[in-house]
């Protein structure tokens, strides 16, 4: 039997570990991610600035137009880019993907169009729910300035609006893992309540009249 020789026997094994090719390959991996989620980080703040400017314009004068178009534009621009581009760092988007939902379907609520749903703005419907449940509070605040202008009919037509909507996420009933839906319903189900309350009271307040019994405006 042949037998290791001494000088062999000492010698000590190579340990295993990774070469050069595969360090240099993580390490350009990780600076890539670095670069594209500053480039992410940058494409949302834009976006969200832009749909709170265009959000800001349609209760200023009630004008959607080219400001909405080009929000919706952005938003399936940055919603493909992400699934492309940006695997594992999704979240760095969403308040962006949210907010330019929310001011797509304002502008379609100001303009008495239909809502367009996840499909129609290629946005996932993680996103698309959470700012459905933001947009509650918007027509809200539509109801209560019709109230100021007393257009009554135009402050029920909105509440109609708030309860079909409420109705709508709450028919969902998922994990906060996969979406943070919760307190949104919580959120629409309150403001809901709060402008039914609101549009009772002008109600009666004009069916009770200048002579309603001192009434309290």
């Amino acid at each position: 039997m042949e037998r290791d020789s001494p000088s062999s026997a000492s010698r000590p094994r190579a340990l295993p570990g990774l070469g050069e090719t595969a360090l240099a390959a993580i390490d350009t991996h990780l600076r890539q991610r670095e670069l594209r989620r500053e480039d992410l980080y940058q494409r949302a703040r834009r976006l969200r600035r832009g749909a709170q400017i265009a959000m800001t314009r349609l209760h200023a004068d009630g004008s959607a137009g080219a400001g909405v178009a080009e929000i919706r534009r952005e938003l399936a621009d940055l919603s493909e880019w992400v699934r492309r581009e940006a695997r594992g760092d999704e979240s760095l988007a969403l308040d962006a993907l949210q907010e330019a939902v929310e001011a797509v379907l304002l502008g379609a609520v100001v303009e008495s169009t239909a809502l367009p749903g996840p499909l129609e703005l290629s946005v996932d419907p993680e996103p698309y729910l959470l700012g459905l449940g933001d947009l509650v509070g918007e027509i809200r605040r539509l109801a209560l300035e019709s109230l100021g202008r007393g257009d009554l009919d135009g402050a029920e037509a909105r509440l109609r609006l708030m309860e079909s909507l409420t109705a709508s996420l709450l028919r969902f009933d998922t994990t906060r893992a996969i979406v943070q839906l919760k307190p949104k319903q919580d959120q629409a189900r309150a403001l809901l309540e709060r402008t039914r309350g609101d549009v009772v009271m002008a109600r009666w307040l004009a069916r009770a009249g200048p002579s309603g019994g001192g009434a309290s405006p």
